[in-house]
């Protein structure tokens, strides 16, 4: 291929040779019966020519002989290249790419006007648009040319750059007298008026992406805006209206204020869009409920419109004719699964302390949709409005749930689901009539439809809590068993959908009834287990889970030979047959981690193939990181943090009987590697493992104790503490545990750590609960093993760590703390003096100290301070003590 050519005035000329070439390679690339591997070797090899994308951009430009198509995989490949290389392009190629490109914006084909729009777009995420002033020259030249082709060209192109990076428009740029977004954004409200659907639909896009970024432009036309969306609102094309829609869900989330004075017109407007002929215009109409909720609004604003918006809500929550899962639902349980539904899954690394915020429920089905979103807001409207919703809600609910036709079995399931959708808003209400709605709901796990069934077990588990509250009572009893019973049946039903729901609930109901299953173990686990073996490979992740969650249960009562041998055999059969590579291992690693806990010393039989198949799958992977072809795998970090949790789950079933299996392993070593890797939640896990051998076999991790240390507490001291939280929330955790255990031995690393501590302590904000409570206990501990050490420096946080341990609850990790509290004092009394106030607030957070030992250290640090402050001081230090905590410190003789 020839390379770059000039001719006289120094521009360059494509050559027909390559141009032949490079066309006839992309119409095979095109062609569906093309060796797609070669075609693609061979561009790798053009595209080792430095102008190779000149070519590629010269075709796209102006090859009119050659067809659309042709053009435009040209200018995607370009696209594509100029991601990676335009950078390192001679500055004269990327001149006549820029420059070829202009003119495409008016081209009489659409096709290839959106993919110059698209190249454009990617160009300005690379260089942003300072370095190519003809670019905005050209953009304004085609808005302002009153050509179709020109307009719809350039908006194409503005729409994907406000998409991608509006920040870029809205920037002071050198040369340029003002924001181009100044320039462009009036521009675009004009267009809201054109007469092609297309114009208007990219210039409302286009504002719509500064809702946001907000810049002084659009606030200063924001009544302008208005008026736009309210004549847009009711626009022949759908995409407009449901842009509109886009629109003011935003505006209500960020600026709720401009909307305020047309709050029931907007309301009005998106309770009749809400009905929409087509389903994406009602869906984006749909996310305003919720979103309104969300926002500082009075709810007077929506109560009088509720009457009208609950049937709507209603009426989308059935399935639509062409939903995806009313395919799903067909299929029969025994056809194993495609690999497109065995979706990615994710572990969640093991975590120690107090969780912040909820899980989220998994959501089983795929994608979101107008019926999803209508419970979504169901369940909103129920939490903000309670049972005010009710009287307008149950007769449609029972007058759906009352026909009994066939041909009415979709407004059925949706009542159903309406049920679960208001279970915690409105329980009040809905409480006194519960035992009524489980009899209902019941015999729904048996119907002949079955999304009505898999509905049927998501609306009992919905009511869990309260379904086992009742089983006081005898009545209470048998609806609870009924409903277990039930939920049983359907794990074994023979179709996927029902299964993977009876599932699910059935896990939720176990978390709830941990008291009420040992009884019921055996027949538990015959179900359990009869759906191992009949679920394919998607459901039984699911089995896993219900499994793991039975065992967190029921913890110890699971230790039986009699339940043992139905619930291991089945489990280790799997575990032999699944190779260190496969990803089908990770539920399985989860599950039996938390048999592990609960079977503690029971567990031991099975503990050496499990502990030493865990070290080789993190010998493996670390193999793999640098070299996957002698480790014969692809390096995949999940398989290492299921394997350390596990192992974490084993310490902590074993306790000091996994010794002999550290002892014999090179575990120290490889666990050093993971504290160090470079992937967060390798780390997490790698420092949870930490702390849990520390507890049980210490002595093991002497030989490189200084290096653990280093590594943990190098965690606590990184500039992005937030962004890797969790990590340090374990490290901190660890480095506690160690303290305990080996005591004079942190000597070296002590004033290291409380330098890192110290920070948190004082920067509370933004950090999590978790993270603080760590901090405080570790502090605590490591002045217990060195308070020689420690107190002198007291005076710079006494105060913070004191309020830090008064909202820890009380257990034994505070008692450490309080320990190295007393301690700290006894050696440097007067150190402390100044926080007196603080310490007596955090010894009064105490219900009770259950150690004896403790409760006389705490008696003996007030005492000594009584007598320490004559002459009226300590009278006086009590006199700033709120009432109830003189009251507290009375228990200790002051």
């Amino acid at each position: 291929m020839a390379n770059i050519n000039s001719n006289a005035n120094g521009s360059w000329q494509a050559q027909e040779e390559g141009f032949t070439e490079i066309c006839g390679l992309l119409e095979q690339q095109i062609s569906p019966t093309s060796d797609k591997s070669k075609i693609w070797q061979q561009l790798q090899h053009y595209s080792q020519f430095p102008d190779f994308n000149n070519y590629l951009a010269f075709i796209f430009a102006r090859a009119q002989g050659k067809s659309v198509d042709v053009r435009q995989a040209a200018g995607l490949l370009l696209k594509n290249n100029l991601r990676t290389t335009f950078n390192t392009m001679p500055s004269a190629n990327q001149q006549y790419i820029k420059t070829e490109l202009l003119p495409c914006l008016g081209a009489a084909d659409r096709h290839i006007r959106s993919t110059a729009g698209t190249i454009i777009s990617v160009l300005v995420q690379i260089g942003g648009v300072a370095g190519w002033p003809e670019l905005l020259h050209a953009l304004v030249k085609c808005l302002d040319s009153n050509d179709l082709n020109h307009m719809d060209g350039a908006m194409d192109a503005l729409s994907k750059i406000c998409e991608d990076i509006p920040q870029v428009l809205d920037s002071d740029i050198a040369g340029l007298s003002e924001r181009p977004i100044n320039v462009f954004l009036p521009r675009f409200l004009q267009l809201f008026q054109s007469s092609s659907a297309s114009l208007r639909k990219l210039s409302l896009n286009s504002v719509n992406q500064y809702i946001m970024l907000m810049p002084t432009v659009l606030y200063v036309s924001m009544d302008k805006y208005l008026q736009g969306l309210f004549v847009l609102a009711n626009d022949p094309a759908p995409e407009v209206r449901k842009l509109v829609c886009s629109a003011f869900v935003q505006l209500i989330d960020v600026r709720p204020d401009f909307l305020e004075p047309h709050l029931r017109n907007v309301i009005e407007y998106m309770l009749q869009v809400n009905k929409d002929r087509d389903d994406e215009v009602a869906l984006e109409a749909c996310e305003f409920w919720s979103a309104y909720c969300d926002t500082q609004l009075p709810p007077d604003n929506l109560r009088d419109f509720l009457p009208r918006l609950l049937p709507v809500l209603l009426s989308n929550m059935a399935y639509a004719d062409d939903d995806e899962s009313l395919v799903d639902a067909e299929e029969d349980g025994s056809l194993p699964d495609r690999e497109q539904d065995l979706k990615p899954r994710f572990h969640a690394s093991r975590f120690h302390g107090s969780e912040d915020g909820e899980d989220d429920d998994d959501d089983t089905v795929n994608s979101w949709n107008l019926r999803k979103c209508s419970a979504a807001a169901l369940d909103i409207l129920s939490n903000v409005f309670g049972d005010e919703i009710l009287p307008t809600l149950m007769p449609i609910i029972q007058s759906n749930l009352g026909n009994t036709d066939d041909g009415a079995w979709k407004e059925r399931e949706a009542a159903v689901l309406a049920i679960g959708a208001i279970a915690e808003g409105c329980i009040t209400g809905l409480y006194p009539h519960l035992s009524e709605i489980v009899a209902f709901l019941i015999p729904l796990l048996d119907d002949k439809f079955p999304l009505i069934r898999s509905i049927s077990c998501w609306t009992l588990s919905r009511f869990s809590k309260y379904i086992v509250h009742g089983t006081s009572q005898q009545e209470g009893r048998e609806k609870f068993s009924k409903v277990l019973m039930g939920l049983l049946r359907r794990i074994l039903d023979d179709n996927k959908r029902v299964q993977e729901a009876a599932c699910s609930a059935f896990a939720t109901l176990e978390e709830e009834a941990a008291e009420e299953l040992p009884p019921l173990l055996d027949i538990i686990l015959q179900h359990l287990m009869c759906a191992f073996a009949k679920y394919q490979r998607r459901n039984l992740r699911i089995v896993y889970d219900a499994i793991g969650t039975l065992a967190d249960a029921v913890g110890r009562e699971l230790n039986q030979p009699k339940y043992l041998e139905i619930l291991m055999p089945p489990l280790i059969a799997k575990w032999q047959q699944l190779s260190n590579s496969d990803k089908d291992i990770f539920p399985l690693l989860e599950c039996f981690t938390s048999i592990a806990q609960a079977l503690g010393s029971g567990f031991s039989q099975f503990a050496h193939p499990v502990f030493q198949r865990c070290i080789n799958i993190i010998q493996t992977q670390q193999l793999a990181k640098v070299d996957p072809v002698s480790a014969g795998v692809q390096y995949d970090k999940e398989f290492i943090v299921c394997s350390l949790d596990l192992l974490s789950g084993l310490a902590e079933g074993l306790g000091s009987g996994i010794e002999s299996l550290v002892s014999q392993s090179n575990l120290r070593d490889l666990l050093l590697q993971c504290c160090m890797d470079d992937a967060a939640d390798v780390r997490q896990s790698a420092f949870a493992l930490l702390g849990d051998l520390a507890r049980v076999c210490p002595i093991h991790l002497h030989s490189r104790l200084s290096e653990y240390l280093d590594i943990a507490a190098k965690q606590l001291s990184t500039p992005n503490l937030k962004e890797n939280v969790s990590v340090a929330n374990n490290a901190c955790w660890a480095i506690g545990e160690l303290a305990i255990k080996v005591q004079k031995d942190m000597a070296s690393i002590v004033m290291t750590v409380i330098t890192c501590l110290v920070p948190i302590l004082q920067h509370v904000e933004g950090l999590n609960k978790s993270l603080i409570e760590n901090s405080a206990i570790t502090l605590g501990r490591l002045a217990w093993v060195c308070p020689e050490l420690v107190s002198p420096h007291m005076g710079h946080f006494m105060q913070h760590w004191c309020i830090a341990l008064s909202v820890i609850r009380d257990d034994v990790e505070k008692e450490d703390a309080f320990h190295g509290l007393c301690a700290m004092v006894k050696t440097n009394p007067s150190g402390a003096l100044s926080s007196l106030v603080y310490i007596c607030q955090a010894i009064a957070s105490w219900h009770e100290i259950r150690s004896e030992d403790l409760h006389n250290e705490v008696c003996q640090v007030l005492q000594g301070y009584k007598q320490m402050l004559n002459n009226g001081a300590w009278e006086q230090c009590m006199s700033n003590l709120e009432p109830h905590v003189k009251e507290k410190l009375a228990k200790y003789g002051v």
